[in-house]
């Protein structure tokens, strides 16, 4: 159950052990992809499908060390396009002591540091623009019955002298009438439905953040409007009772 892997090369794949046909109890398996200098990892994934909550990989940006952690996956929606921000990436696995799932499949690829990479397509959306250096621009739109959360243009902008990143976090396509959901990861962002605009009528949603043991979570509200003494935003997890 216990496995290591150190990786190379210009392009590759990674998938946990037994892919298709399901990884072991007690596994605890480390990947460390490394490129060149002037370089940065691509990771796409092509199936994603692990005992959610219960089994969890974990992606480093950097060696898998707990203050290199970028986000932890579990569940069985597809992750998001991961693009490191120098040289080396690393993935671990760690599954509980019963029931387990298909596991995972996905290829990576080295990129020079000063281009930004493929921030992803969207389930239920579409993605225009083929290109990902710097100065280029990705432009989102979803499907007929979805609607876009987050920014519809991505534009790759320099983040440091020798390395780019997008201005903005890859956007979601929500159901006309799906709100709420569960979210993970160092940072992300929480909008009511049709934001900007304005939300529905009889709207009910519940969004749950999950951090790592021991960690606090920080919620900033840029945008606050909502119908004075009928309509309500519930906090709860914080001190005391809940915040109204």
């Amino acid at each position: 159950q216990n496995c290591t892997f150190q990786l190379q090369g210009p392009n590759g794949t990674v998938e946990s052990p037994g892919f298709p046909y399901g990884y072991p109890n007690y596994a605890n398996c480390t990947w460390t992809i490394t490129a060149e200098d002037q370089h940065r990892i691509q990771l796409v994934f092509q199936s994603f499908a692990l005992e959610e909550d219960f089994d969890v990989l974990s992606v480093f940006d950097g060696p898998p060390q707990p203050e290199n952690l970028q986000t932890r996956l579990t569940g069985f929606q597809l992750p998001a396009t991961i693009v490191s921000a120098a040289t080396t990436l690393s993935l671990r696995l760690v599954s509980d002591y019963a029931v387990s799932a298909q596991g995972f499949h996905a290829s990576y690829e080295v990129l020079p540091s000063h281009t930004c990479g493929n921030p992803g397509r969207l389930p239920n959306g579409i993605q225009q623009g083929s290109t990902f250096n710097l100065g280029d621009k990705v432009r989102y739109s979803c499907n007929p019955g979805f609607f876009l959360e987050g920014h519809a243009v991505l534009t790759c902008h320099a983040s440091s002298e020798n390395s780019a990143t997008w201005d903005f976090p890859l956007p979601s396509c929500r159901a006309d009438d799906a709100c709420g959901g569960t979210l993970r990861g160092q940072s992300g962002i929480i909008s009511s439905p049709h934001f900007p605009s304005e939300y529905h009528n009889n709207a009910d949603c519940t969004w749950t953040i999950l951090a790592e043991l021991g960690d606090t979570i920080a919620l900033v509200f840029i945008d606050f409007q909502l119908e004075d003494g009928y309509d309500f935003l519930e906090v709860t997890g914080t001190e005391g009772s809940s915040l109204w």
